[in-house]
This record gives structure tokens, C-alpha cells and sequence, in this order.
């Protein structure tokens, strides 16, 4: 096939004309048509005028749809699909960002070898040699594995089919970010309630009051933007018979989302299950049709550290709600017994016969592959065990992300062969025999499946918007290139993964075979079902067993770790991320940690005041920041600093608290990581910390 092609015949293909295919960038021809920077337009761009390519953004995997605007070959602006079901037109902060992950000055430019691990020198590396070394690590069959991030969609399927094919171990997923959500532990309690291992969507728009159990969904769980969205509805009066919706959090940090709640329960981290179990008994001797545990609601609350008398009051409140939601999030799963309250949570929205139905939960329609902590624990063991002599790594940097205490280092140590496909220079690509990198997701073909966000169906699509800037490559021609596989490069394997899709029909358009289907799928930005909420079975639910929140010792505290906009790590290279306040502290550019000021004035510490954390598992400094709004036996640390690679922007600032987090599991196989107790030790050093508030103001300081 030609790599150019005419505009006339261009304009053939899309079956447009010229002023609509300059708006829409897509279409068969795209696939074949080399798009070029100022000095060599592309022929169907025009001076002065843009061209918009939808798209899907990569910065999280909630796959929001993305329409870039383009100017005369370069990439100019994001802004959100207005069509695209889970976002609505809307972007988070991260997602504006991505242009700065295409231009970033510190991008891998090309294949290199790197003759020893640790040493930021490299010897470039030819594409056929490349590729010889890959066809050579995939032929070690079950010697070769993969670890794979949470995204894109599309490279996890071609690397299973793959694994599948060669005689390889299935790949490992994982990201710092579903370590937080505690995705795994979400899906095992869905399947063990309703017999579906799929993700919950909770309706907060329809509903009438949200009970959150440590989820912060309006700033980085599972798919803020369009819990943001719904949330908007939520808080909105329509008429005589829908009020304005009441929002109750349990939460030991008061988030953003925390923030804005009408009322806010600082409650002891680890005691969300055992508060669903004594609500679920206040509420059965309201009426509800719930199984009664052995808890007595006194003695629970005094163990979370609320009051009988609140407690209660959310009962009646719940009790009397028309379309009640009750949320269980990644900071109430984060425990031992993180996968009995979920379960427990879960089980308050089955008496009302809300499933399925407005401002009720439902079931994603596509089954869930959450990756747990267990599994990359037993990726690790396979490696000190000698059993992977090449590991393939894409869109994870686990030298950052994992905690220390599970010694990833020292097993790749033991690895003969570590390939990475990283686009940035991560930790991880530090450690890397072979950089072999992937364009950067503008650059890009692919898809995401939509599981988090949306309760229809839906498949988000990823179009190049841009040319390559560098000597990259698409991982999945890069891996089909061993012929292992029966497709001739990445847009015919994609093409593949979308037939049943084609088959299946209902969607937001409709085609009669896959040329006409790709090309609206790239018009459209992906393809959703127009079907509604998928409702979830009913379930008879069995109350678990009470869980007590973990015990004190002296001189210790309770550690909360949570993300911020720059996510797993990966937006501490992008300065705009970088510059924006934090939506708590307005800290910026550096890491913190958060102290109660009566806690802070017993210890004799002060904002600014450098502070050194420690657990049985390691230990990191942090500057001091006085926090009003979290419980005084508590501390939290905000995650996605204290990079030691990833250019510029990102390295030596901050902490990263993964450092501090023991590798201690629960029943889902998720790290239970908000059972870190830590103590805190002054180390007579202050470090200020740029941010936006006044402490004149907030503090009366001079």
C-alpha cells in the first residue's frame, strides 16, 4: 500500500467534502496519509485553518473522549468530546495536558541499547536490529513475560493473544492508580454479590442522597469527569419532584470531594466496613430487607470515632431517601479487610430495587480484568525465582509505583533481558537493556474499553493527530513483527478486535462492513451502545463478619496515601500539572505531609518544618503542612512526587511515599496499604513550600 495518497482520492474515501474532512481529520485515508509539520504541509490541510481529530485520552484509563484541535500540522489543543458518553465535552487537568506529553523535551527519541543498567549513556540501535531482539525474546516462550499499565486497551489484547500464541505467561497488569482505586478488590465484591466479576457504576445524577465510604470520585477515582458530571445533576433541583441531592462522606482526610459534602465524618481509616455493618442494622429496624450482624451501632461508632447520635441521623436519612447510593472507594478498600467492606457497602443499595434503574448501581456490560497486587507479587517471585529471562514493560514505571517493600529491583536484578517500550525516561527505562519507545498517545492508533465511567457499552477510539516526531514506533508493530501473529500491522489487528462490535449493532451509528465502521469509529471517537443502565442481578446478601479497625501504637499514626493530578507518577513531567494547586493544600511542585495542628503543636512542629516518616518498611522526608481537616491520629501524603528519572520537571522533587508501604495483600489480592502506621520524627531542617494561601491569613503566621 502507497504510504501517500491524493487528495482527491482522499476525499473519495471519507466520502466528505473538503470543508468537513478538515474538520474531521479521519476516515480510511487517515491511515495512509503522512501528516507533516509547518515546512511540509500534509495536502489536506490548509493555511490559517485547523483540523480536529476525536481521540481518546490516555492520562488515566477512564477513557474520556478527546477532540484535538491541530494547526497547520502541530497539535494546539484539547478539549473534550461532546458526543462521547462519559465525559460530555469535559477534560480533567490532566487531560488538557497532553499536548505537553507530545512536545515534552525530554522524550525517547529513538531504539538504543544500553550496555549497563543504571547509566543514562546509550548506543542507538537500528529498527531491524530492534526487532531482531524481539523476535529473539519472544521465542524463549514461557521465559518471557509482560508487564503492561492500565492503558491502552488494545496493546493488552494483542499481548494476551500473544502470550497465548508463543507459550507465554498472560500479562500482568497494573498501575498505581488501580492500586489506589483498589479496582481488583471493587470487581471480586461485585462478583461474590451478583456472580459478575464486572466494575459497579453508581448513577449519582439520578440519585436523591450519596453516601460515599472514602471515595473520592469528584478528583481522581475510577472516572472523575464523569462523576464530576453526574454530581453537577445530582446538586441540581428539577422541579417539585426532584429535589437538590444530599452527599454524606466517611472520609479521615478531607478531600475534594470530602469538601463539598453536606456533611463530612472524619472517621477512623480502616472502620468503613464495620460503619456499613452498623448502619445496615439501624437501617433493618427501619424496614429495610437487610441480614442483621452481630454489631451493635454504639460500639461501632465509638470504634470509628463518630458519635451515636450522627450515625443514627444518617440512618434516618437514608431510611426516608427515594433512590439512596451508598459508594464504597479505594481509601475504605485499602485495608485487610478491604474486600468484607466493599461487599458490606455494596450490599446497602440492594433494598431500595434501585439496580439498574436512575440514581441506582449497575454492572458494566464488559467483564472486568482487574489486575491485583497478588498478581505482580507473583510476577516478582517468578523472577527471583529465574524464571523470566526477558520482560517486556509498557505503560507502568513499577520502580516508582511499587512499594519498596516488594524489592521489584531486586528481582529484575535477576532478569537477563528488560525491554522497554517507555516514551519518557522513567525509573524503570533506567533500568531497561533495550529502549525500544512508543509513539506518545497522540501519535497513536488504539482503543479503550470505557468499563468505570459510563454504564453502556462503550469502546473509545485513539487516532494519530500528528506525525511521529521521532524515530518511535507503535508497540504492537513492534511485537507483531516476530510473526507470531496474522496481522499485517497495528490498524488491521485493531480492525480485527472490532468486528464482533460491528456484528453486534445498536450503537451510536451503524455500517455494513469494517472500512465504513473504522471510519466512523474514528469520527465519532469510539462507538457506544445506545442501550441504558445494564442492571445488575439481585443478590441475597449475607452480612460479613465485624471488622475492627487497626490498633495504635505508641508514638504512631495512621498513614493515608492518595493521588493527586498527577496520578500514578507519570504527570510529574508535565509543568503544567506541576504549576496547578493541589485542590486541598494549594501546595505545588513538591510533596507535603499533612498533620492536625493540635497533633502538629504536641510534636512542636510547624508548617515547613522537614520531617522524616517512617514505617517497618523504609522511610521518606517531607515538608510539614498544617491541615486543619484531618483526624489528629492520622497523617497523609499526596503520591506522584520524589521521581528519581522522568526528566526535568519531575526529578528530585518530593518524596514518594510507596517507599514507606508495606506489601501486606487482602483477600482481593490489592495491597492493603492504608494499614501503614508510621512515626514522625523532627529532623531541625524546614523546608517552605511554594503554594498559594496565606499563612498570614489561613494561620496568623508573620
Amino acid at each position: 500500500m502507497s504510504d501517500s495518497i491524493s487528495r482527491r482520492r482522499f476525499l473519495q474515501l471519507t466520502g466528505l467534502g473538503a470543508a468537513a474532512a478538515v474538520m474531521t481529520g479521519c476516515g480510511p485515508a487517515s491511515r495512509y496519509v503522512v501528516r507533516r509539520p509547518y515546512t511540509d504541509m500534509p495536502e489536506y490541510a490548509r493555511l490559517g485553518e485547523s483540523t480536529y481529530y476525536a481521540t481518546t485520552c490516555t492520562e488515566c484509563p477512564a477513557g474520556c473522549g478527546m477532540i484535538m484541535r491541530t494547526f497547520e500540522g502541530r497539535a494546539i489543543k484539547a478539549e473534550g468530546n461532546p458526543a462521547h458518553p462519559v465525559n460530555s465535552g469535559k477534560l480533567c487537568s490532566r487531560g488538557l495536558t497532553a499536548v505537553q506529553g507530545l512536545y515534552n523535551p525530554d522524550r525517547i527519541k529513538g531504539p538504543a541499547r544500553r550496555a549497563k543498567r543504571g547509566e543514562e549513556s546509550l548506543a542507538p540501535l537500528s529498527w531491524d536490529e530492534a526487532l531482531g531482539e524481539v523476535k529473539t525474546a519472544l521465542s524463549a516462550g514461557v521465559k518471557t513475560a509482560f508487564l503492561l499499565g492500565l492503558a491502552p486497551d488494545h496493546l493488552y489484547d494483542l499481548v494476551s493473544e500473544l502470550a497465548e500464541t508463543a507459550g507465554t505467561a498472560k500479562p500482568v497488569r497494573y498501575g498505581a492508580l488501580g492500586m489506589f482505586e483498589a479496582r481488583a478488590t471493587l470487581v471480586e465484591a461485585a462478583r461474590q454479590l451478583f456472580g459478575e466479576a464486572r466494575f459497579p457504576f453508581f448513577d449519582v445524577a439520578g440519585a436523591d442522597l450519596v453516601i460515599s465510604f472514602g471515595a473520592n470520585f469528584l478528583e481522581t477515582w475510577l472516572s472523575p469527569v464523569a462523576y464530576t458530571r453526574g454530581y453537577s445533576q445530582f446538586r441540581r433541583s428539577f422541579g417539585a419532584d426532584k429535589a437538590r441531592g444530599y452527599f454524606i462522606s466517611f472520609e479521615a482526610r478531607r478531600s475534594l470531594t470530602s469538601g463539598v459534602a453536606d456533611e463530612w465524618h472524619p472517621v477512623v481509616p480502616g472502620s468503613e466496613g464495620l460503619l456499613a455493618l452498623a448502619l445496615a442494622n439501624l437501617l433493618a429496624e427501619r424496614g429495610w430487607n437487610l441480614p442483621v450482624s452481630s454489631v451493635d451501632p454504639a460500639a461501632a461508632a465509638e470504634a470509628a470515632g463518630i458519635s451515636l447520635e450522627a450515625l443514627t441521623a444518617v440512618a434516618d436519612r437514608a431510611a426516608k431517601a427515594a433512590r439512596p447510593l451508598f459508594i464504597p472507594g479505594g481509601q475504605a478498600l485499602a485495608h485487610s479487610a478491604g474486600l468484607e467492606a466493599a461487599r458490606s457497602i455494596l450490599a446497602l443499595n440492594l433494598p431500595k430495587g434501585t439496580l439498574g434503574q436512575s440514581g441506582g448501581m449497575s454492572l458494566s456490560p464488559a467483564a472486568a480484568d482487574a489486575a491485583s497486587m497478588k498478581d505482580v507479587q507473583a510476577l516478582v517471585d517468578r523472577m527471583n525465582a529465574g524464571q523470566v529471562e526477558t520482560l517486556f514493560v509498557h505503560g507502568v514505571n513499577p520502580l516508582f509505583e511499587l512499594p519498596a517493600g516488594l524489592n521489584f529491583a531486586g528481582a529484575l536484578g535477576k532478569v537477563k533481558r528488560v525491554i522497554s517500550f517507555a516514551t519518557y525516561p522513567d525509573e524503570t527505562a533506567l533500568q531497561a537493556d533495550l529502549l525500544l519507545p512508543d509513539h506518545s498517545a497522540l501519535e497513536s492508533w488504539g482503543y479503550q474499553r470505557t468499563l468505570a465511567g459510563t454504564a453502556a457499552s462503550a469502546i473509545a477510539a485513539r487516532q494519530p493527530v500528528v506525525v511521529p516526531l521521532y524515530d518511535t514506533r507503535s508497540s504492537v508493530d513492534v511485537l507483531l513483527s516476530a510473526g507470531l501473529l496474522p496481522y499485517a500491522d497495528e490498524v488491521e489487528f485493531i480492525q480485527s478486535r472490532l468486528l464482533p462490535v460491528l456484528s453486534a449493532g445498536g450503537g451510536n451509528f451503524d455500517a455494513a462492513e469494517i472500512e465504513t465502521f473504522w471510519a466512523r469509529f474514528l469520527q465519532y471517537g469510539g462507538w457506544w451502545s445506545a442501550q441504558g443502565a445494564q442492571p445488575a442481578a439481585q443478590a441475597a446478601a449475607e452480612a460479613a463478619q465485624p471488622v475492627q479497625p487497626q490498633s495504635l501504637g505508641e508514638g504512631k499514626f495512621r498513614l493515608v496515601v492518595y493521588p493527586t493530578q498527577l496520578g500514578d507518577g507519570s504527570g510529574a513531567n508535565r509543568p503544567w500539572l506541576q504549576e496547578t494547586p493541589n485542590t486541598s493544600t494549594t501546595v505545588m511542585w513538591n510533596s507535603w505531609v499533612e498533620i492536625n495542628p493540635k497533633t502538629a503543636e504536641e510534636l512542636g512542629l510547624h508548617n515547613d518544618d522537614v520531617v522524616l516518616i517512617k514505617s517497618d518498611a523504609g522511610e521518606v522526608e517531607a515538608s510539614v503542612y498544617l491541615f486543619p481537616a484531618i483526624r489528629p491520629d492520622t497523617l497523609a501524603i499526596p503520591f506522584g512526587q520524589g521521581h528519581t528519572a522522568l526528566g526535568r520537571y519531575a526529578e528530585g522533587r518530593g518524596c514518594n511515599p510507596a517507599e514507606v508501604l508495606a506489601p501486606v495483600l487482602n483477600a482481593a489480592g490489592d495491597l492493603a496499604l492504608g494499614d501503614t502506621l508510621v512515626s514522625i520524627t523532627p529532623t531541625g531542617r524546614r523546608r517552605p513550600l511554594s503554594r498559594y494561601e496565606s499563612k498570614v491569613g489561613v494561620y496568623g503566621e508573620h
